[in-house]
């Protein structure tokens, strides 16, 4: 459709994870055990969706677009995560609201129970982000899964039947290697995901990878790495 002036998207923000990767310079707090700050940051968040649907209302907005991003939302409990949603249901219009994506970056986070609310609730989109599926960069940006857990959590989602699924990658990580971004990016097309997004890092301020002197690729490997991505992507129809 053709975008108009009283269209609007919604974006709201969890910003809590399981442990901060290494890249990271998002407003976020590593909860590990201590979840004790997501009680009251989800009541003032259910507040402010309840005020912003009613502003939205009043003014005679319309509602195209749900986007959850984070942290990673899925953090949330599945009864905690069914909360939010419930208060976008009935605080917004969803009448012509076409895409509700909900960002589940971390496989260590995804369960069949949270999936489960996000169908209930018509999500249309998930993201899944591996990042990479080696294990030693994995562990080099402070990511506590392994790549078998981004397998088990790609197989919930493909039994959930999301309309669609985008999974991220990102060229030029602490450790990694050319060899290592294209055995990730062939493994990410075995699921046949909607999307596959590639980004490079980014050094941040806000980063561990400055502070912390991680050794990380040059401009030439990671030149290799997208001169593989794109065309390996395009034959593949994407």
């Amino acid at each position: 459709h053709k975008t108009q002036p009283s269209d609007v998207s919604v974006y709201v923000g969890i910003p809590f994870c399981p442990t901060r990767c290494a890249y990271c310079s998002f407003v976020s707090r590593t909860i590990g055990k201590k979840t004790e700050l997501m009680e009251p940051y989800l009541e003032a968040l259910l507040k402010e969706i309840q005020c912003t649907g009613a502003l939205l209302r009043q003014s005679g907005r319309t509602i195209r677009s749900l986007y959850m991003g984070g942290g990673t939302p899925t953090t949330l409990t599945a009864e905690q995560m069914d909360r939010v949603l419930t208060a976008f249901e009935t605080s917004f219009d969803r009448t012509a609201c076409e895409e509700i994506t909900v960002e589940a970056g971390r496989p260590d986070t995804i369960t069949a129970e949270k999936l489960a609310v996000l169908r209930t609730h018509g999500v249309t989109r998930v993201s899944v982000n591996p990042q990479t599926f080696e294990e030693n960069v994995l562990r080099a940006i402070g990511r506590c899964h392994t790549a078998a857990d981004i397998d088990r959590a790609m197989e919930l989602v493909a039994r959930c039947g999301f309309p669609h699924v985008n999974m991220d990658l990102i060229a030029g990580l602490p450790e990694d290697t050319a060899e290592g971004f294209r055995r990730s990016l062939d493994r990410c097309l075995t699921y046949g995901p909607d999307d596959i997004t590639v980004h490079t890092l980014a050094l941040k301020k806000g980063s561990r990878i400055l502070t912390e002197g991680l050794r990380i690729p040059g401009a030439e490997t990671v030149a290799e790495m997208l001169d593989y991505a794109s065309p390996t992507l395009r034959t593949a129809g994407y």
